[in-house]
C-alpha cells in the first residue's frame, strides 16, 4: 500500500485526484488496471519535512555562492 495527498483538482466539468509517474510505478501498476482507493479528508495541510531539511541543506551548501551571484 502507498500513501499519498493529493490536492482536488478541476478536471473537464468533474474533480479528481491524480497518480504521479512515481506513485503507479511503486504499485506497478499500467493503464487500465483496476485500483482501490481510500479516502480520507485531510484537515491540515501535508507536512513537507523532508523538502524543508532538503532546502535547508542546499542553502548550507549554496547559500553563500547565490548571495555572491545575487549581490553582482
Amino acid at each position: 500500500m502507498i500513501e499519498t495527498q493529493q490536492k482536488l483538482i478541476q478536471i473537464g466539468s468533474s474533480q479528481g485526484v491524480t497518480l504521479s509517474k512515481k506513485v503507479i510505478a511503486a504499485l506497478g501498476a499500467q493503464h487500465g488496471d483496476m485500483l482501490k482507493i481510500r479516502v480520507e479528508r485531510v484537515t491540515q495541510p501535508p507536512q513537507h519535512d523532508d523538502l524543508l531539511q532538503d532546502y535547508n541543506a542546499f542553502l548550507e551548501a549554496y547559500g553563500q555562492t547565490l548571495k555572491n551571484l545575487a549581490d553582482r
